[in-house]
């Protein structure tokens, strides 16, 4: 007889990510918070929410199709899981729009307008018709959907206009058209010419398309036009057929192809549109009642509103501007000071700039013979990728780790793999079943008789703009044993089928898919062992997602033995807080502020010899056995204490952390305590240290 796997108390994935997004949607709330910020929350949570969707709810819905032969990892029945996803998300739409109304009458007593074609004056509408002369008309392709079979493709991430054309003197003479909102090459916000109150006035590029619908379809001799926004979100997933005798990149290639065939799964629509042309498009797509249907305002694809006209608004004081690390300061190269000493960076506090210039300075370094890089996601313009090419051109060995399925950065990372090639540099491209997530650098270069090396382990993407928001860490270090299994691991990239002998052979980093999770279940029942001797224990975490059940569990056992246990989760947490079992309940925070919270922390107490480590990887089942992992120990004191006093730094925050709790209520910390912003707070340490280290210089 087959015993089954008895399930612990969760909270089911989906159901808690949403509540993160809702945490999103509490800072576009907040009416301390300027209103180009709230804008911008408001861009944020509707941006996740399209991904979520064409992710996890896509996914949901293949389980549903294919049963058994999906192996997704649920904690309900796909279909129980879908209808709770329908009825948080209107709740949240509700909110949504709430906030929104609140917004504009803001924005109205600032004199800012954002208006629509049926509150244009005489000069505006002027400018309204030639600005669709000169900038949109040629854009604008309307699909008369009546008159082909079926629908044409529908462009995600798009928005389109549902327009109904009619005669005043009948009711049956109607012809139905699609316009896609041309916002990928032209602005979605269109400045208009002031008034005489001298205020600022907008108007949406889809009301400029609706107020000049007579002009388009002169030619039909309609006299009545209605119009309302749209938006469909399909399924993102696409499948690799690795029988298939072409390379490995043809294939992504070709799965990126297929996303356009993906099928839709949530249709969005202005409340008010017109009931038989909804019907009409509903059955055209192929979707049924039971899909997601949303009715919304008149508005949607707020994503681009963290675009907003900056113009329009007062120039918003810079609270962190990012300052060289003080080791790194004046410095005549950084490599010098790498070797001598390990240097930990935390963007966007500190400046991405020494990241960069220890690459330039290995790209002209003669003595530099190779250097080996994770390239995950990279900037646009990416400084990093220069120096790579200038290394290579100036004789050196240059390989790069790059993640062709980064999911939405395929196509980009295809561009970069045909430069890098194109260069001479050798491109590594992963394999079918597993992603390279590490973030990790390796420069071999000679020293006299020896080869030394140095390098980098990091949180987060070696990417210098997104280093400006996302709060990471980058560990700067020339420690041999730290990059002894960096070349490891680099050894497993290059050879997989021979070099899984290297990754199990790390010492000093932690890697999965090799055993990180055995590794973190051996420090957990360190700190129980701990509990149950009566020594003091401790385990802080800093994630982005808590969702595995192994891990999760043995949490619980921790928390049994009376383990403290406090929890810094941005995103993803599936873990229950209060339990009659625990001898103490776990205390878990969630920080949602300016910068995106993405540094991965781990310090267990060890009975008073703390071991802290920084990871790129989340406590989720893909991170730990599904994808190539790094978590990387801190082994100088200070560098130890720098991670613990930030994070304590974090678990004082009473302005911008929510509790996480068993009934995601999201209640913001509360306390008598004086004030305190994190990510403000550590700035402020972090100058301090550099100030007191400048000090100590003189």
């Amino acid at each position: 007889m087959v015993k089954t796997k008895k399930k612990i108390n969760l909270i089911p994935r989906d159901i808690s990510w949403l509540s993160f997004n809702a945490r999103v949607l509490q800072e576009a709330a907040d009416s301390s918070i300027p209103i180009r910020e709230r804008l911008k929350f408001l861009g944020i949570f509707s941006n996740n929410l399209d991904e979520f969707f064409r992710v996890r709810v896509a996914a949901l819905k293949r389980m549903m199709k294919y049963g058994a032969k999906s192996v997704m990892h649920v904690e309900e029945s796909p279909q129980k899981i879908l209808d709770n996803i329908q009825l948080v998300v209107l709740q949240q739409q509700g909110e949504f729009n709430r906030i929104w109304e609140q917004i504009l009458a803001e924005m109205h007593k600032e004199n800012i307008h954002l208006i629509t074609e049926k509150q244009l004056d005489a000069n505006q509408k002027q400018f309204v018709n030639d600005f669709f002369d000169e900038q949109v008309r040629s854009n604008v392709i309307p699909l008369m959907i009546e008159s082909i079979p079926s629908l044409p493709y529908i462009r995600e991430k798009s928005i389109y206009l549902a327009i109904i054309m009619s005669k005043k003197d009948s009711a049956y003479k109607r012809k139905y058209s699609l316009i896609e909102v041309p916002a990928r090459v032209v602005s979605r916000f269109v400045l208009l010419p002031s008034r005489a109150d001298k205020g600022h006035y907008i108007i949406l590029l889809e009301d400029v398309i609706r107020f000049c619908l007579p002009r388009i379809f002169a030619y039909f001799g309609y006299d009545k036009y209605t119009a309302h926004v749209i938006k469909v979100t399909k399924d993102a997933e696409y499948d690799l057929d690795y029988d298939e005798p072409i390379t490995f990149s043809e294939k992504i290639e070709k799965g990126i192809k297929n996303r356009r065939k993906g099928k839709p799964v949530r249709l969005i629509y202005d409340k008010e549109i017109d009931a038989a042309l909804l019907e009409y498009l509903i059955r055209k797509m192929g979707l049924t009642k039971r899909d997601h249907l949303i009715p919304g305002g008149r508005i949607h694809n707020f994503r681009h509103f963290m675009d907003f006209p900056k113009a329009v608004f007062p120039e918003l004081p810079q609270k962190v501007k990012p300052f060289i690390h003080p080791q790194l300061k004046n410095v005549a190269r950084v490599t010098d000071v790498v070797l001598q000493n390990d240097v930990l960076l935390h963007f966007p506090y500190h400046s991405f700039d020494p990241v960069i210039d220890m690459l330039r300075e290995a790209a002209i370094d003669p003595d530099v013979i190779s250097i080996k890089i994770t390239a995950y996601r990279l900037a646009q313009r990416s400084k990093v990728i220069n120096a790579l090419v200038n290394a290579v051109r100036n004789g050196k060995a240059v390989t790069v780790m790059l993640e062709l399925r980064a999911r939405f950065d395929e196509e980009n990372n295809l561009r970069w793999k045909e430069l890098l090639e194109e260069e001479g540099v050798k491109v590594l491209l992963g394999y079918p079943n597993e992603k390279v997530h590490a973030k990790a650098c390796l420069i071999k270069k000679r020293s006299g008789k020896r080869i030394i090396h140095y390098g980098f382990v990091s949180t987060g993407n070696i990417n210098e703009q997104t280093a400006k928001i996302y709060c990471d860490a980058s560990l700067l270090t020339a420690n041999r044993n730290i990059m002894a299994d960096v070349n490891r691991i680099f050894a497993y990239l290059e050879k997989p089928k021979v070099g899984i002998r290297d990754l199990k052979m790390c010492k000093t980093l932690v890697v999965a898919p090799s055993y990180m999770r055995r590794q973190l279940i051996s420090l957990i029942n360190s700190e129980i062992k701990n509990a149950t001797l009566g020594r003091k224990t401790g385990i802080q975490l800093k994630l982005n997602s808590l969702s595995d059940e192994i891990l999760i569990q043995k949490l619980y056992e921790a928390a049994q033995a009376g383990v403290e246990i406090q929890m810094i989760v941005r995103g993803i947490f599936c873990a229950k807080t209060d339990n009659k079992r625990f001898r103490k309940n776990i205390h878990a925070v969630s920080i949602v502020d300016e910068f995106l919270e993405h540094a991965r922390f781990m310090v267990f107490h060890n009975n008073g010899n703390p071991k802290v480590y920084i990871s790129s990887a989340d406590w989720m089942v893909r991170n730990l056995d599904h994808r190539v992992e790094a978590a990387c120990p801190i082994l100088d004191p200070a560098l130890k204490q720098e991670i613990i006093d930030i994070i304590q730094i974090q678990l004082r925050d009473n302005v911008k952390a929510r509790l996480l709790t068993n009934d995601l209520s999201n209640d913001f910390v509360q306390n008598k305590s004086k004030p305190l912003r994190s990510q403000q707070e550590i700035f402020s340490y972090l100058i301090g240290k550099s100030a007191t280290k400048q000090i100590k210089n003189k």
